[in-house]
């Protein structure tokens, strides 16, 4: 397995026997539920799928892969949701086949995608690796196997001696207590089951990667063996372990 990290997305290529590009946390119609609190921005829809347009061309992959949160609004679907899914869809899947894994804004997207786009919510297996959105517990078929999932947006923040911070998004990888997510199975020598956390494609989406661990609020973050865990940036560059930016926090 062959892992090809876009930064500019964030977005990532998992290449096995096919080539597929993983996205995660797209919000489309986040502008709608920002005007609602008081925060009016123009929408970005044209601009987010234009870049992800363009990263398809670079990857070059087989299959676009979408991790959950295609929408933003919950439980409902605001007007700029219903303008605007079907033409964004519509022109990803005249570029690609497309499979779809629904996270927990999704309520309400199954009219627009067609059947064999539409995945289960507890995950499945593409090429030897695990997907889905990950704000539940993920099915017991996916042990042993890499689970790529969402919801999380993680965010390195850095801060050096000044108060000075970088902030920027970040892959979590961090293997995961089966036992706990009842994921138990009896056959031997099942390899070690973990988790890669995706950065939100959505640009104004992050979430602190400490408080991820701290404050967890999704079965798969809760349960997973944070002693191993490690930071990639979404370039593909290898910051180090979890550990590492812990005591850098509490030095």
């Amino acid at each position: 397995m062959k892992m090809e990290f876009f930064g500019d997305g964030p977005a990532l290529v998992i290449e096995g026997e096919y080539r597929l590009l993983i996205v995660a946390d797209l919000h489309f119609g986040i502008e709608a539920d920002l005007a609602a609190h008081g925060l009016h921005f123009r929408s970005r829809s044209t601009d987010r799928l234009e870049r992800l347009l363009k990263i398809i061309d670079m990857a070059d992959p087989d299959m676009l892969v979408l991790l959950g949160d295609i929408k933003h609004s919950i439980p409902s679907i605001t007007r700029q949701e219903y303008d605007e899914l079907p033409v964004i869809l519509d022109t990803l899947r005249s570029r690609i086949p497309l499979k779809v894994f629904p996270g927990n804004h999704d309520i309400g997207i199954e009219p627009y995608l067609r059947d064999a786009e539409l995945q289960p919510k507890d995950g499945t297996i593409l090429d030897g690796v695990g997907y889905l959105h990950g704000h539940m517990y993920p099915s017991p078929n996916l042990t042993g196997h890499l689970m790529v999932i969402g919801h999380h947006h993680p965010l390195l923040l850095l801060k050096d001696e000044v108060g000075c911070a970088l902030q920027t998004p970040a892959y979590l990888r961090a293997g995961l207590d089966t036992d706990k997510l009842g994921m138990n199975t009896l056959v031997e020598n099942t390899p070690p089951t973990r988790v890669l956390f995706m950065p939100a494609f959505n640009e104004i989406a992050g979430y602190d990667i400490l408080q991820i661990v701290k404050n967890p609020f999704s079965p798969l973050s809760r349960f997973m063996k944070t002693e191993d865990a490690e930071i990639i940036l979404a370039d593909g560059t290898y910051i180090g372990s979890l550990s590492s930016l812990q005591s850098d926090e509490t030095a």
